[in-house]
């Protein structure tokens, strides 16, 4: 999480310092990258689970670029219908739809020569990542509704998502051209599970900061209580952490906070924690399907010669076909494609696992992958 320091001086530095909360090893990488990539004019892609923070750094690349004292625009892309939404990014003419009573600014328009910041981008339908492509490779926009000629409008895009955009272009759900167009650079975030020698810094920042506002005396977490913090999983990332510390400042005036102030998701942490994520031992097919979908690599290059040399089983072989299904949603073509093949190559793909006993029926890939399924999604990147 960040703190939003006023600048002093936003001739001789930039505005709206932000920073970073944290002394873990993600959080001093991410902060150099973001130094880094901040005084760049690149498209960046921000990735991660929800409440890690996303729209924060992109602030923070934001105001460290050459664009700083320029608008920062965000656009909740999930929270609008595919109408409202090109509405809010490229304006409307008075009439050009229901409801529509005046003409109106779009977003783009508004930040004209600063960032526009695309929160959600895996939520827009195929029909509006078209026409964000276009913008994209023109840099042009018309109001909806408009019969007049594009305004040219030059701002730098941030895109952010909590989704696998690799694996929902593969299962035909989001435009292949949109994504490289969008992941010039890349940031993951950290969730917090990963960095829990921060939970102590950041509960005691966020102590302060409430009780300030509240011009109430800064309380504590007590030893036990912060322990309990410290190995809870947090599953909503810093998110999660700041609504507990509102909600425990809100709760009472003054004193320290014991264990059983809590809540008791936090107090029960050993009976829950490790759910969500379903911590076991990776099998085979796990880093063979990571293989596959995250660094790109061929079935034939990979699956195939381990399976013929016998280093792998026909167990393994059938694993690895049942999570490109549940990716697929049960479509062979798109497991194809997901496997990095060739189009031409789908009839062999499919005489292949016929032939050695490998082919999932419909009835086999329900019945066999509900009992792995979050197996297979942290095996292809995804946030549980």
């Amino acid at each position: 999480m960040f703190v939003t320091e006023p600048a002093a001086d936003l001739a001789s530095r930039r505005c709206d310092w932000v920073d970073l909360i944290g002394e873990s090893e993600p959080i001093v990488n991410l902060r150099q990258e973001i130094e880094r990539v901040g005084r760049t004019e690149a498209k960046v892609l921000i990735t991660g689970e929800s409440g890690t923070g996303k729209e924060v750094v992109a602030k923070a690349l934001a105001a460290r670029g050459p664009r700083a004292n320029r608008p920062f625009v965000p656009v909740n892309c999930a929270g609008l219908t595919e109408t409202l939404l090109e509405s809010e990014l490229f304006g409307h003419v008075k009439g050009s739809f229901t409801g529509a009573f005046r003409d109106r600014q779009g977003k783009l328009e508004l930040a004209d020569r600063g960032t526009i910041f695309l929160d959600e981008i895996g939520e827009t339908s195929l029909r509006m990542q078209g026409v964000l492509l276009r913008f994209l490779e023109l840099g042009e926009i018309q109001k909806v509704g408009s019969d007049r000629g594009t305004t040219r409008v030059d701002v730098r895009v941030i895109a952010a998502t909590n989704r696998n955009l690799r694996e929902i272009v593969a299962a035909g759900q989001f435009r292949e051209d949109l994504y490289y167009r969008l992941n010039v650079i890349q940031i993951e975030m950290p969730p917090l599970r990963e960095r829990k020698t921060d939970i102590s810094l950041l509960v005691d920042h966020f102590l302060e900061r409430f009780a300030l506002a509240n011009n109430r005396p800064v309380p504590k977490l007590t030893p036990e209580a912060m322990a309990l913090a410290s190995a809870y999983h947090w599953p909503g990332n810093v998110r999660e952490l700041v609504n507990v510390i509102e909600r425990l400042v809100a709760s009472r005036p003054v004193g320290d906070f014991k264990p059983e102030d809590l809540p008791s998701e936090i107090r029960n942490h050993n009976a829950i924690q490790h759910r969500p994520v379903r911590e076991r031992r990776r099998t085979v097919a796990d880093d063979l399907y990571k293989r596959l979908v995250v660094n790109q690599e061929s079935f034939w290059t990979v699956v195939y010669p381990l399976y013929m040399k016998r280093e792998i089983t026909r167990h393994n072989v059938r694993d690895v076909v049942g999570k490109g299904l549940e990716a697929a949603r049960g479509n062979y073509k798109i497991v194809a494609q997901l496997f990095n093949m060739d189009p031409d190559d789908y009839k062999k793909f499919l005489n292949f696992l016929r032939k050695h006993d490998c082919h999932l029926s419909f009835k086999e890939f329900r019945t066999e992958q509900p009992r792995d399924r979050a197996a297979a999604r942290v095996a292809a990147g995804r946030p549980q």
